[in-house]
């Protein structure tokens, strides 16, 4: 992978959202329309941590690489060259997907 060209402040992170289901778990194929958006994606890229108020930086409880949920309407869709990202606050990621 080439390097990511965004560096997200404080506890934000980039992720790449996985792929939409196509096809459901009984067989029906979903049209582009029906599928829903992800809610599980890749982080690509973190922030520093949250500045607390000693002055220091909290430290993140993830990392670059973790699989992810996040909540269905969080963070900030955006594009770079041509890919698709979501950035979100820490506190929007709902689970790390272990094991």
């Amino acid at each position: 992978m080439a390097k990511f060209k965004l560096r997200p402040l404080d506890d934000r992170v980039v992720v790449e959202a996985s792929a939409a289901e196509e096809v459901t778990a009984g067989g029906i194929v979903l049209p582009d329309a029906a599928q829903e958006k992800p809610q599980r994606g890749v982080v690509i890229s973190t922030g520093p941590g949250r500045l607390l108020d000693s002055g220091n930086r909290g430290d993140l409880s993830i990392s670059v690489g973790d699989e992810v949920i996040y909540g269905k309407y969080g963070g900030s869709d955006i594009e770079v060259d041509g890919e698709e990202y979501k950035i979100l606050r820490e506190m929007d990621i709902l689970a790390k997907v272990v094991g």
